[in-house]
């Protein structure tokens, strides 16, 4: 595994993890439960990408290395200097779920993309794009449901989209400029969708009831 990827691995199982044991610190939850939902949060999209791809038992489960990652940082969360220091600052904490969560979106799409050409699909660019969303969204969907929520993806803003969109530009690019070019050019296009939503309040049209 050359650093790219590496890095890639690693930041997105901490963005994530951060992600969900600050929606489980949210909820209330006990340690175990803030734990379970930084590991799922972390892991899931991955243990679903690679149940997709036929890619058994999925890879975490063979080097538990993202759950011990995930354990870590939850439980470090879950510090109650930490805690309290985040739920004071409320801002702190808006920012950082923001960012984790955008973060993890990006590098695990475009990761999953990167799963699915190494395991032979490289030609299949319908495949690439939806393997690359279901490992960026899956984690958070089985947090949202973990956590009694609505699933994020289906509510807040441009969240699914921007994975699709990022998704879409690394699979065109991918044979012209490589794919670890274009790993990080769909990584930044992700982010960038998702803050600039975040910030400016973009969402899709809604259902409204009618009388």
């Amino acid at each position: 595994m050359n650093i790219l990827i590496f890095v890639l691995d690693i930041v997105g199982t901490l963005s994530f993890a951060i992600s969900g044991a600050m929606t489980g610190m949210k909820k209330n939850m006990d340690i175990f439960g803030v734990c379970m939902l930084g590991v799922t949060t972390a892991v899931g999209g991955g243990i679903l990408r690679d149940l997709l791809l036929g890619l058994t038992p999925p890879a975490t489960l063979v080097n538990p290395r993202n759950v011990f990652l995930a354990i870590g940082i939850s439980m470090i969360l879950f510090f109650p200097f930490v805690r309290r220091f985040l739920f004071a600052h409320q801002n702190v904490y808006d920012r950082l779920m923001l960012w984790a969560d955008s973060a993890g979106l990006g590098l695990f799409t475009v990761y999953g993309i990167r799963v699915a050409a190494l395991a032979g699909y490289e030609s299949n660019a319908f495949l690439l794009i939806f393997v690359g969303v279901i490992t960026g969204v899956g984690g958070g969907v089985i947090r949202d449901l973990f956590a009694g929520d609505r699933p994020y993806i289906f509510v807040k803003h441009i969240y699914a989209c921007a994975a699709i969109a990022g998704a879409i530009l690394c699979v065109l690019l991918r044979p012209a400029l490589g794919l670890d070019i274009a790993m990080v050019a769909g990584l930044a296009v992700i982010v960038i969708i998702r803050l600039c939503s975040a910030k400016f309040r973009w969402s899709l049209p809604r259902a409204q009831q009618t009388e």
